[in-house]
């Protein structure tokens, strides 16, 4: 598989570096990928009209008219596969990452491991998209995307997949949940939900990207966010 990967930067000399650190990573890990690089967030959207094959965008935070917080929201409407990592010489800008499920934040000058470590994130992310919970449907079987199940929740004897549409089995959470892997947390006896899809949580709820809200039982706030401080 060749990873096509975007890196948007205002600043030639900084776009030059991370373009370089990224081929570097790849022929560590023998790897095949395709480097883009854009000047800007408009420059970038330009090209994504006509090509939307994009597995990584390396975004610098701040640029001109459209900064990168902007511009992954534009890309996150119709597309929650691409994996996205800001980059920024500000942290102030890491809470915005919740709202697009930014895989994570490098602070600039950018560190050679840190990155290394991140698009080996990316990688293994792009790899468990691949991956596909299978669900029997009024006699027929569909085969969904684990990245694009958002919550997965209980009401009796059926189980109700929200993935885009709604999917209703007659099952158990513990069934479905054999199907997921450690990018979903189990809150409790009702629901499952994706961390990838996390935009806030507070003690008694999750709100997720889509803007779905989630019930969360006492006693589970901090064990969640322990699991979402482990993916970043």
């Amino acid at each position: 598989m060749t990873y096509h990967i975007a890196i948007c930067d205002d600043s030639q000399t900084d776009a030059d570096y991370i373009a370089a650190l990224v081929e570097k990573w790849a022929q560590t890990d023998d790897i095949y990928i395709k480097i883009d690089c854009f000047p800007s967030a408009e420059a970038f959207l330009f090209q994504y009209t006509e090509d939307r094959t994009y597995d990584i965008l390396l975004l610098d935070v701040e640029m001109g008219e459209m900064n990168g917080v902007e511009l992954a929201h534009t890309v996150r409407k119709e597309n929650h596969a691409v994996q996205i990592v800001f980059i920024t010489g500000y942290s102030e800008y890491i809470s915005a990452g919740y709202d697009v499920a930014a895989l994570h934040y490098l602070m600039k000058p950018v560190d050679e491991k840190k990155l290394f470590t991140v698009l080996g994130r990316a990688k293994e992310m792009l790899i468990r998209q691949e991956r596909r919970i299978v669900l029997a449907v009024s006699g027929e079987t569909v085969r969904i995307p684990l990245h694009e199940v958002r919550f997965v929740e209980v009401q009796g004897n059926y189980v109700t997949v929200h993935a885009g549409r709604e999917y209703t089995v007659k099952a158990t959470l513990g069934t479905i949940e054999k199907q997921l892997d450690d990018s979903f947390f189990r809150t409790g006896r009702s629901y499952i939900i994706n961390l990838g899809c996390i935009r806030r949580v507070s003690k008694t709820q999750v709100e997720l990207s889509d803007g779905s809200i989630v019930p969360l039982p006492r006693g589970v706030y901090e064990p969640l966010n322990r699991a979402i401080i482990s993916r970043t």
